[in-house]
């Protein structure tokens, strides 16, 4: 039996513009970053693997999938579904919220591990389409680090290593989503692909 709403995974390196974006469809917004484990999580990844090092908050062992496709599923099947809010610089839970389709047939489900889910969404029969935003590493790299220090993300010295890290690997990052199943597009591709399919 067809779900009554699909979603659109919509991925991208950090700062790629999704979060604004996704809120300029006009369409519900699920924020898959919520879904982040908590930073006590002994299963955190670090950075390299190596014990001590910053915690690789880049890979997706750092996120709860299995969460984000359960929220993704009773959203389409439901309209409704009750999602985390995560605080990011405390690396915590701090609350939950729920999200809501009220009566629309499509929704966008944004964050940097999206494409990690296109298959399983996929086959749940569930999936309208996956993008991954591609733009200029060096542009994300200033957007990321604006937005993070305005927002009090992480330390300034996390926040460099990190963002250097992201912008030297930016074009493999892309690549990687699309071999997920993300389709790269630009940011006036993608506003045209959703409003097509919102119709």
């Amino acid at each position: 039996m067809a779900a009554p709403a699909r979603v659109v995974l919509l991925t991208g390196p950090s700062g790629s513009g999704k979060s604004r974006l996704a809120a300029r469809t006009g369409l519900p917004v699920l924020r898959l970053d919520d879904f982040y484990k908590e930073g006590g999580d002994p299963t955190l990844p670090t950075v390299g693997g190596a014990p001590g090092a910053d915690v690789d908050w880049d890979s997706p062992r750092s996120w709860d999938a299995d969460a984000a496709v359960r929220a993704v599923r009773e959203l389409c099947a439901e309209g409704r579904t009750t999602a985390p809010r995560y605080d990011i610089a405390a690396s915590a839970r701090v609350g939950e919220e729920t999200v809501r389709l009220d009566g629309a047939p499509l929704f966008v489900a944004e964050g940097i591990f999206a494409a990690h889910i296109a298959a399983r969404c996929a086959g749940l029969g569930l999936l309208a389409d996956a993008i991954c935003l591609r733009g200029r590493p060096f542009t994300t790299f200033r957007r990321r680090l604006l937005r993070d220090v305005r927002e009090a993300r992480k330390p300034l010295p996390f926040l460099l290593r990190r963002g250097w890290r992201l912008m030297r690997t930016e074009d493999a990052i892309v690549a990687g989503h699309v071999a997920l199943g993300a389709r790269p597009c630009t940011k006036g591709e993608t506003r045209a692909a959703i409003a097509g399919l919102a119709g």
